[in-house]
């Protein structure tokens, strides 16, 4: 099978040593978060140490209502094109090294028990796409989380309202658009108060989506609620 199918590189589709493998050219231009990064979204910041807790200007301008925040790239050059790929190019292999590098990422800071829950999908986009690529990320992410009680509950939030896509509005107009979009399950009323909840998205732009998020989830009386993205959108971008 490796004769005929060899392990290609998931953005340059070039030749490498194992499956859901970045070549080395690529990995080098993928712009993956080191160092300093804002503590409550994932913005990369100047100076400082990796474990420093820090804010950006904007979170201390205007705190997000979640504790705290992570994103393992940014969202340019390679980094977009591989979320691209994943979100509209039914590249669902992407999900598997994707969910990797979140739990890489996240996997210090999250509380024991913590309810792991995708950013959800309206109904008639999930039947469009035929997958939730959010939900896709957190499956492969919780293989890599073990030994911290973490469960995925996939469908712990729904979208009760189709919202149109937010890329191009203003910081405004996406609260707006978002307010009342999201709820909690029925199903899992009893199963949120009073556990740490982590919230998983693929992007992370003006924070909205997670904002609209961490609100249902404290309203259910959740513990903390931390945020975690594949990509964020910054400076670069």
């Amino acid at each position: 099978m490796r004769l005929v199918y060899p392990p290609r590189c998931l953005a340059c589709g070039g030749l490498v040593e194992s499956d859901f493998g970045l070549c080395a050219a690529c990995w080098r231009d993928t712009p993956f978060i080191e160092g300093l990064a804002c503590d409550l979204c994932g913005l990369p910041l100047p100076g400082g140490e990796a474990g420093e807790r820090a804010h950006c200007d904007q979170c201390l301008a205007d705190p997000p209502p979640w504790s705290r925040g992570r994103a393992v790239m940014l969202y340019h050059g390679t980094g977009r094109r591989l979320v691209m790929q994943l979100k509209h190019g039914d590249r669902q292999d992407i999900a598997a090294p994707g969910g990797q590098w979140m739990a890489q990422v996240i996997a210090p800071l999250l509380p024991e028990g913590t309810l792991v829950a995708p950013i959800p999908l309206h109904r008639w986009r999930r039947i469009r796409r035929s997958y939730n690529q959010s939900a896709l990320l957190g499956r492969h992410m919780l293989r890599h989380l073990t030994g911290q009680g973490a469960q995925h509950v996939p469908d712990l939030l729904q979208r009760i309202r189709a919202t149109p896509s937010l890329d191009g509005k203003s910081r405004s107009e996406r609260h707006r658009l978002l307010s009342g979009a999201l709820r909690l399950n029925p199903r899992h009323g009893g199963l949120v108060a009073g556990r740490p909840v982590l919230l998983i998205d693929d992007v992370m732009t003006s924070g909205a989506t997670f904002r609209a998020a961490t609100g249902v989830c404290r309203a259910a009386g959740a513990g903390p609620v931390l945020v975690l993205a594949l990509a964020r959108v910054g400076k670069a971008s």
